[in-house]
């Protein structure tokens, strides 16, 4: 299982990420992406499919108002936000827009 990660070390990490947040609430890092349009958005989420599966990492997503897509991170494992979030936020950030 992987360690959870300080605040510090999650506030630090989150400095690397563009538009990427803690959630105040829930220990979980988010970012809400605006696709040009629902069939983009989806396409969008199909594209982080096979990056979550391979890193057996599964975030939670949700689309709402047809092309936004909020991407939640949690490694729920150790009951927190691990280095695992923080390669999976990188590597959706790498998805061409």
């Amino acid at each position: 299982m992987p360690d959870r990660l300080s605040s510090t070390e999650i506030e630090e990490k989150l400095r690397s990420l563009t538009g990427w947040a803690l959630n105040p609430t829930v220990p979980q890092i988010e970012r809400t992406y605006v696709r040009k349009n629902f069939l983009d958005a989806v396409q969008f989420i199909r594209e982080i499919a096979p990056l979550a599966e391979e890193r057996d990492h599964h975030p939670d997503i949700l689309l709402s108002g047809y092309k936004n897509v909020k991407v939640m991170l949690s490694t729920h494992s150790a009951g927190g936000i691990t280095q695992n979030d923080f390669d999976l936020a990188a590597a959706i950030d790498n998805i061409p827009a």
